[in-house]
């Protein structure tokens, strides 16, 4: 073994050249690739597929950590010898992406109806392909070890085979269908947005009381009196005693100078308690609203058009904005004398989730995904029903798809229970084109044309719509695993992957994801895959969180609180940032981060690396894979290997059931405590001849343990230990390494008591805040362990206690006005160790200053401006200093 680890980690000098050694090891992807590893024939197969980023930009902190927990997944099981295959890809994010460019070329002075379809297609990609190179670029910095061989991208031209095909076989299957509904519409983007795209903004909206003209018996409330322009109903509950009269009379009125026909009905779920219990019915502009007029054959009026503006046909309303709209009808109904009274409440307004603008619920004729029709394909069942049972109860012979952290099933199951036919047409140029021909297109005679090519004879035009991105990423663990169009096929009306990829390594074990895209992806995937496949795509939906700032808010570029991950990189390396994202991280929480602890993790990864070069510069080379004889191993000794032992086996056990902070944790614990602070130290003072064996085994297996989180250090050192095998594709560490008998345990216990002697004698010193060049004497009661604590007197005094003489006895008198210290059955009395005078002094003088500190604190908490207008977190880090300053003046 080499001894020339120099004296700092410097992570820069290494990570490149490390990355590059890694994916160069053999061509193609070199030992990402599981094609690559020397595997047994039964290997197990081991598959993550990244959730593609979107190529609209660059990775923030919440994409670091994806990438940090899958990475330690991929690692650990590669180390397992499981043919382990991460798979890396980028989503093309339809609406999102053309917005970025549309914004782009705004700047520019133009549009893209200016600049044609086909020359903004092509900004578009130059944009995409530009955001692509970033994320690969960032992804390789974070240390993931993804098979870049086999990289995909959601709308490239095998991926475009996977999408058509499906749609022919849904469409085929009676399951996609081209129909007019209410859907979601954003006028900002000119497109629909499926349910669970609109998100809602809190905000106090007024709410309007009055009726339709002076002849109409009812009254009625809304928050949106331009919308009563296509009213055709008034709903009320049937139990509602003062509108059953009502019920089925028909009205004309003459709303603000346009005629309507109002039909009075009845439905149990209108709320009698909200406004007048009494609710306009606009089936054009509402979903609920729609629902009611199929079920009541109500006339459907669209009073607002595609550009958020009033359809002709209004009057002055015509043309106008539906804010502008809003007001003119108030006024007239102010003018009319109709307005009974205006109450302000809480309100949701819906939003479109890529540019905020409200989105108007309007009717329009789209491509939709029935999830409740059954079909011979799921064995009668529908769409929903199925997707229920995978997480429920398990389909097609394979168990239930588990959730971590479990209480997301009931997210689940409920947005499953309550989906509504999924509208997939897009009214953007970006994306996979809905492959769908006409002819006559809108006639009488019109011909629909679906299949995955286009038709051979001329005079087919190709709908211009394109599908919603989740259509084409909701196939993402298996048209991935084609590497190119003719692998994938149509045959007896069932989609064929014929690859050897799709064979190997589907369905995947595990898909690691944020919890906020369980509805928008991680749904869609267990939809498309139980349909196309019969077959579920992933055992296992590991949901992380967000990452937070440290005062728990969510970052962005506005509040400039962003924490880029490449900046973290270059200032305290990858394996610190790493780190600083899995520990303190849990399965569906938010996690707060700061830069502190990132550099807290960077002080970690100095410290490994410098018991590392410690461990290589004291031992011999002629101890290398050398058996152990267990009878010479010191007390010290024992422990430690019991130490190991157990953490291989928590760690195994931690990684596998997705707890990786704890395993972390567990990894620091070992690392700078039990390790650095104890064994090492341990053997300056007492050492067998098996010691030098021990801390051999001892780096190895703790080079193995850490790799997975923090890869780039560990295969460095690994270089030094004198093997010409790279650390990536090194065995794990073996489980059943410890195996405790009676003596080595009674061994390990007797270093326990004098590690806790130790520690006992340090926190006194602490406590009592003896200076720590201050010699002093311990005499130590130790009963049945005097002859344990007398043969470790060298340990006692070397380990930073202080001691400079140890009197033990079994036995002896109580000893006045001495610090008194009981741990583990021994009692240890610590002579002179304080200056009375100079801690009386000492005392009277804290004494003082935390009394006018309080004061301060109590006179800022007593100050009702202070406390109201001071940021919350303010006002409660002043109670907790408070509370510390009155508890240690009570200790006083």
């Amino acid at each position: 073994m080499s001894n020339d680890l120099p004296k700092a980690y410097e992570p820069e000098k290494y990570e490149n050249k490390i990355y590059r050694a890694w994916e160069t090891a053999k061509e193609n992807s070199g030992y990402f690739n599981p094609d690559n590893l020397d595997l047994k024939k039964d290997a197990k197969s081991y598959t993550i597929v990244l959730p593609p980023p979107n190529v609209t930009g660059t990775l923030h902190m919440g994409h670091a950590g994806m990438l940090a927990y899958e990475d330690v997944l991929v690692r650990f099981h590669r180390m397992r010898g499981d043919r382990t295959l991460w798979l890396p890809g980028t989503d093309h994010a339809a609406i999102a992406t053309q917005t970025k460019v549309e914004k782009i070329v705004k700047e520019e002075g133009t549009n893209r109806h200016e600049l044609g379809r086909e020359k903004f297609l092509e900004r578009v990609r130059t944009y995409a392909l530009k955001s692509h190179d970033t994320i690969v670029n960032q992804s390789r910095k974070m240390g993931a070890s993804l098979d870049w061989s086999r990289e995909a991208y959601t709308l490239d031209e095998t991926r475009n085979k996977a999408v058509n095909s499906v749609f022919k076989l849904m469409y085929d299957d009676g399951l996609i269908y081209r129909g007019e509904r209410i859907v979601n519409w954003c006028p900002r983007c000119h497109s629909t947005l499926a349910d669970d795209e609109v998100e809602h903004k809190s905000q106090i909206a007024k709410l309007y009381f009055f009726k339709y003209d002076k002849n109409f018996p009812i009254t009625i409330a809304t928050t949106r009196p331009e919308t009563k322009l296509g009213d055709t109903a008034v709903a009320v509950n049937p139990k509602d005693n003062r509108y059953k009269k009502y019920i089925g009379k028909e009205y004309d009125v003459n709303f603000v100078g346009v005629k309507l026909r109002i039909k009075i009905i009845a439905d149990r779920h209108i709320d009698m308690k909200f406004g007048t219990g009494a609710l306009g019915v606009t089936p054009a502009h509402s979903q609920v609203d729609w629902q009611m007029a199929e079920e009541n054959n109500l006339s459907i009026k669209k009073a607002i058009n595609e550009e958020g503006k009033i359809h002709e046909g209004f009057g002055a309303f015509s043309g106008q904005n539906v804010y502008q709209a809003r007001k003119m009808v108030v006024a007239k109904l102010d003018e009319l004398g109709l307005i009974e009274k205006i109450e302000e409440i809480d309100n949701n307004l819906s939003i479109c989730y890529r540019c905020d603008t409200a989105i108007e619920p309007l009717p329009s004729l789209q491509w939709f995904v029935d999830v409740d029709k059954q079909v011979e394909r799921l064995n009668g069942k529908s769409i929903k029903e199925t997707c229920l049972d995978s997480v429920r109860t398990g389909v097609f012979g394979k168990e239930k798809i588990k959730i971590i952290p479990e209480r997301f099933e009931k997210n689940y199951f409920h947005w499953m229970d309550n989906l509504r036919d999924w509208c997939i047409s897009r009214q953007i140029l970006f994306g996979h084109q809905v492959p769908v021909w006409y002819k006559n297109r809108g006639e009488k005679d019109e011909e629909i044309f679906v299949d995955i090519e286009a038709p051979s004879e001329e005079g087919w035009i190709r709908d211009e719509d394109t599908l919603d991105t989740w259509f084409s990423s909701g196939m993402w663990t298996f048209s991935t695993l084609a590497q190119s169009p003719d692998q994938i096929k149509i045959e007896d009306g069932k989609l064929v992957i014929d690859s050897e990829d799709f064979r190997n390594f589907h369905p995947t074990q595990v898909l690691e994801t944020g919890y906020d895209i369980l509805f928008f992806w991680v749904a869609r995937m267990i939809i498309m895959t139980t349909y196309t496949l019969n077959d579920i795509p992933f055992e296992d939906v590991y949901l992380h969180g967000l990452v937070l700032d440290d005062k728990g808010k969510k970052m962005s570029k506005s509040k400039g609180n962003v924490i880029d991950p490449l900046d973290m990189i270059e200032k305290y390396g990858t394996d610190a940032t790493r780190l600083s994202l899995i520990v303190g991280s849990s399965p569906g929480n938010d996690m707060k981060l700061s830069e502190e602890k990132i550099a807290g993790f960077r002080n970690l990864i100095n410290k490994i690396w410098n018991v590392s070069r410690y461990i290589l510069q004291n031992q011999d080379p002629k101890f290398n894979n050398q058996e152990l004889n267990f009878e010479k191993f010191t007390k010290a000794d024992v422990w430690i290997w019991d130490k190991l032992g157990n953490l291989i086996q928590s760690v195994t056990d931690d990684i596998e059931n997705y707890r990786f902070s704890q395993a972390g944790e567990s990894l620091r614990k070992f690392s700078w405590d039990d390790l650095a602070d104890w064994y090492l130290e341990s053997t300056k003072f007492s050492k067998s001849s098996e010691t030098e064996k021990i801390l051999n085994i001892i780096l190895i297996d703790l080079l193995k343990l850490w790799h997975p989180f923090i890869p780039f250090v560990t295969e460095v050192v690994w270089q030094d230990v004198g093997t010409d095998k790279m650390l990536i594709i090194e065995d794990w560490p073996d489980t059943s390494l410890s195996s405790s008998t009676d003596k080595r345990k009674k061994q390990s216990n007797e270093f326990k008591i004098v590690k806790e002697l130790i520690s006992s004698i340090r926190n006194a010193r602490a406590e009592n805040k003896i200076e720590p060049g201050r010699k002093i004497k311990a005499i130590v009661y130790a009963g049945e362990q005097s002859n344990l604590i007398k043969d470790n007197e060298a340990l006692i005094k070397g380990m930073r206690t202080g001691v400079e003489e140890l009197v033990v006895e079994e036995l002896g008198e109580e000893i006045e006005n001495e610090i008194k210290i009981v741990t583990s059955g021994v009692t240890i009395y610590l002579i002179g160790a304080v200056d009375k005078e100079k801690e009386l002094e000492r005392i009277k003088k804290r004494h003082e200053e935390l009394k006018k500190v309080i004061k301060s604190i109590k006179g800022k908490l007593d100050n009702k401006s202070f406390v109201e207008r001071a940021p919350k977190e303010v006002v409660e880090s002043e109670k907790k200093r408070l509370e510390s300053f009155e508890k240690e003046l009570k200790e006083l």
